[in-house]
């Protein structure tokens, strides 16, 4: 019997059929022969026969998933798919089933020479999948830009590297958490490059200057988490009861909440539905506000046009073709009620996202959220408190009505400097400082001004402001009319002038996301929208300022730590999961304030209590869980994770002594931020219901503890 019962899925979008479909079939037959994946046994094993090819029919999946392209494009994209899911299988067979790290590592290893960005491929292949990438890379590259390819081999290489992250947790028998699941299943389920093929079949590429912007990646993002909860609904017999997968969403949910089987299922396809609600909401309000910012032309519009009907096409024929393929658990569905259906049965949770409104906070105890690091305050705090305050008053940050001098300094910014930095010299204090409290000024003043108010164009105007006081050859060209501005400009000189000009730009970067994460919050304001669960967790890491702080910790290792080492999985990891715990500890400590004194929708009790409709009691239990998780996945990275990357790179002692000094800054800004949030004024001016207990805590949400107590 099946595990589950599949869900009523929310299917918007028609599924059409391509009618160069049997000529598809054809050709893959053969195309799959060629390159040696049919009846061919791979150190012992076959991994398909030619039973398998036609059951899993995966030229019915493109023709589904990309109705409209040619004949001669549907050949192709048929091929791709069939050599991604025949490399899925082969390593499966001989890497998976019998986990064999370092020899996946090595076939991994080898991929990247037969996609080469720029020059011919000249390794000769040594397997089925080799043999099958140098073809399909040589057929499609010449028809596309140095940008498209870029992107083209970074998602595929994600494709495959990623992997090993499902390889290390079955040999670990390690189940990951769901924040954890999300970002990592992009990259090694593959949606990002099946986003890349969609341009290849539209035959338009997105223009190069908004590839990479939010509503862009938005789009792909959503279109990626969709089709990979999809696929883990339908593959989770499969992949869990018989190969002892462990990445499978159902899976996550399942453990992670402490939900039977069925009702996991329901949540994913819950978080399905969420996800192309995103899709929509941003399609709709953000990327036509994005063409014309960007003054794209008809051509770069149509393009874009394309890629969303294009990302549309394919949810509809991925959903068709896993109700008919072998390959997955496809029998008594739910009848699916049809287009108008579909739209009125989600209409209830479309609407749950628009419809907040301030509420009565229940009385709710907050854990010690005790961490295993040592605090450690600099010996200069007292001086920059008071340095601090009087930048401030000098900027004008007590004369616009938004806060007093007395604000300031109960707010005590320096103290959180001299957590999360305490080795720091006396002006690298006052500079934290400084920049801690602008940013906490500016998040405070754009929803005053701008949300409240409602004034879009003032927004974007103010917005465009601040990011001009940031020139990057240093030379000023805006005449900064308010505080922010003000204030702004003066740390970026002060900040951004030592630096070098690459570093310059990627902190310049970072600043630019903080600024449009806050415009993407004043406008949920303008909705009254609670944001998704996955879109909230990822902005929230701009909304907190964490790429900022981090930003500038990675500055100060620069001479010692090739740039490469910065986008690794683990650094990343290990950046991301402190991130994620000390924004969500942020939400914890200003749910009152928040939620019942400012009508707030940007925060994780909040969004986690409507979108699983459940009590405030329980949205704090499942808080601290991910909380816990968080830290848990931190120490890990750091502990486990690190001095392995060490070892597999050979990195040489400066690189690895920058990066366990960098760890260690990120052990110092989480317990620094703890204790801040502990001493500051800035949440208990609104009543905030003081830490109901501190003796050691129980329960759910308290394994940060515990890591202590161990």
């Amino acid at each position: 019997m099946q595990p589950f019962q599949l869900p009523e899925f929310y299917t918007p979008y028609p599924a059409r059929l391509n009618p160069d479909l049997e000529r598809a079939r054809v050709h893959t037959r053969a195309w799959a022969r060629e390159m040696d994946m049919i009846d061919v046994p791979q150190h012992g094993t076959v991994i398909w026969s030619e039973e398998d090819l036609e059951s899993h029919d995966y030229a019915l999946l493109c023709a589904y998933t990309h109705p409209d392209c040619d004949g001669e494009a549907l050949d192709l994209i048929t091929d791709w798919y069939v050599w991604v899911f025949y490399f899925d299988d082969h390593f499966v067979e001989l890497y998976k089933r019998n986990p064999d790290i370092a020899g996946a590592q090595a076939y991994l290893d080898r991929l990247p020479l037969f996609m080469p960005v720029t020059g011919a491929i000249t390794t000769t292949p040594e397997n089925p999948v080799e043999k099958g990438l140098a073809d399909l890379w040589r057929r499609t590259v010449p028809t596309h830009s140095l940008d498209w390819r870029e992107r083209f081999a970074a998602n595929t290489k994600h494709l495959l590297d990623e992997s090993m992250w499902e390889l290390h947790n079955i040999s670990s028998n390690r189940l990951s958490n769901p924040i954890e699941y999300i970002e990592m299943r992009r990259k090694v389920g593959g949606a990002p490059w099946s986003a890349n093929l969609v341009e290849h079949a539209v035959g338009l590429e997105v223009p190069a200057r908004i590839a990479l912007s939010r509503p862009i990646g938005v789009l792909r993002d959503t279109f990626s988490d969709a089709v990979h909860l999809r696929n883990d609904l339908f593959s989770y017999e499969r992949e869990v009861l018989d190969e002892g997968e462990l990445s499978n969403g159902v899976l996550v949910f399942e453990k992670f909440l402490d939900l039977p089987t069925q009702q996991a299922a329901e949540a994913v396809n819950d978080l399905l539905t969420s996800r192309l609600h995103q899709f929509e909401h941003t399609a709709l309000t953000e990327v036509p506000i994005l063409l014309d910012e960007h003054a794209i032309d008809p051509i770069g519009r149509a393009a874009v046009l394309g890629y969303v009907k294009g990302l549309q096409d394919w949810q509809a024929g991925g959903h068709e073709w896993h109700l008919r393929s072998s390959r997955y658990m496809n029998k008594a569905p739910k009848p699916q009620p049809g287009i108008l259906g579909s739209y009125a049965r989600t209409m209830p949770q479309r609407l749950r996202q628009f419809a907040s409104m301030p509420k009565t906070v229940e009385p709710y105890p907050r854990p010690v959220f005790d961490v295993p690091f040592t605090l450690t305050l600099s010996p200069h705090l007292d001086q920059a408190r008071d340095q601090v305050v009087a930048w401030g008053v000098a900027q004008g940050m007590t004369s616009e009505g938004i806060w007093d001098e007395r604000k300031m300094r109960t707010f005590d910014f320096p103290l959180c400097s001299a957590g999360l930095d305490p080795d720091a010299t006396e002006q690298e204090l006052f500079l934290s400082g400084c920049w801690l409290t602008w940013g906490t000024y500016a998040d405070d003043a754009y929803p005053l001004w701008f949300g409240q108010t409602r004034n879009l164009p003032g927004l974007k105007t103010q917005t465009a402001r601040l990011k001009a006081c940031m020139p990057l050859d240093l030379v000023r060209t805006v005449v900064p009319a308010n505080a922010m501005e003000v204030s702004l400009a003066d740390l970026w000189q002060r900040t951004a002038g030592p630096m070098t000009a690459r570093f310059r730009a990627t902190f310049r970067e970072t600043i630019d996301k903080m600024l449009d994460a806050w415009v993407w919050e004043v406008i949920n304001m303008h909705h009254n929208r609670i944001p998704d669960p996955v879109d909230y967790v990822e902005m929230r890491r701009s909304t907190f300022g964490s790429e900022l702080t981090t930003s500038l910790s990675r500055f100060s290792h620069s001479a010692t730590v090739p740039a490469e080492l910065w986008g690794t999985r683990v650094v990343q990891t290990m950046e991301r999961s402190a991130m994620d715990y000390c924004a969500m500890l942020n939400d914890v400590f200003s749910y009152l304030k928040e939620i019942q004194h400012e009508g707030e929708v940007h925060n994780m009790v909040r969004v986690v209590e409507n979108f699983l409709g459940v009590s405030q009691t329980r949205a704090f239990e499942i808080t601290y869980a991910l909380m816990d998780a968080r830290l848990g996945q931190f120490v890990k990275s750091v502990e486990t994770d690190l001095p392995k990357m060490f070892d597999d790179l050979s990195l040489d002692a400066g690189a690895r002594a920058g990066l366990t000094r960098y760890a260690d800054e990120l052990k110092d800004w989480i317990v620094g931020i703890i204790h801040w949030h502990r001493e500051t004024s800035r949440y208990e001016e609104a009543g905030e219901i003081p830490v109901a207990f501190h003796q050691g805590p129980s329960g759910l949400g308290t394994s940060a503890y515990r890591l202590t107590s161990r």
